[in-house]
């Protein structure tokens, strides 16, 4: 963490860590998606990638209009996450199938919600700080990752998981 003296500061300094968080975890959906077996499954990891892709565009957008060195910060919590990923999809995974499937759509969900919170406390970062775009933008990263994850929810519920407890 660089030296922090105001809001202004954290904003930015949280907008690099979630640029690196973006980056690990689409790193880790590229190494977990081909384990999927379920079609729809591997259709919304793919389209995930590229709304990943999309945010992480932001945020560089974001860190540049504020005329800020462009860097990541090594974001620590998403390295745990995707370490844990790895360890339930690939590592120590079951066999492939439904089971899996739901253990794929389990890492997913725990890195997404990770996303939404960080974009979440930017976008209310930016608000308190009057940073009307940059407050419009990021809100509307939180409700696309809503979005993808309530469908991600719902492909759960209608056929992973009951496939899952046939097996």
């Amino acid at each position: 963490m660089s030296d922090i003296s105001s809001l202004s500061d954290l904003y930015i300094d949280e907008l690099k860590d979630l640029w690196s968080a973006n980056d690990q975890m689409a790193r880790a959906l590229k190494k977990i998606a081909p384990q999927a077996t379920n079609p729809k499954l591997t259709q919304m990891l793919e389209s995930s990638q590229k709304g990943i892709s999309s945010h992480t565009g932001l945020l560089k957008a974001l860190i540049s209009n504020h005329d800020e060195k462009m860097a990541k910060e090594h974001c620590k919590g998403m390295e745990g996450l995707v370490n844990e990923a790895f360890k339930h999809t690939i590592e120590d995974a079951p066999e492939k199938g439904p089971v899996l499937d739901a253990a794929i759509i389990a890492q997913y969900q725990r890195m997404t919600h990770y996303g939404i919170t960080g974009f979440g406390t930017v976008a209310a970062f930016s608000k308190a700080l009057k940073l009307e775009d940059d407050t419009n933008r990021l809100k509307a990263a939180v409700k696309e990752m809503y979005g993808a994850d309530e469908l991600m929810s719902e492909l759960a519920e209608a056929a992973v998981n009951e496939a899952a407890a046939d097996k």
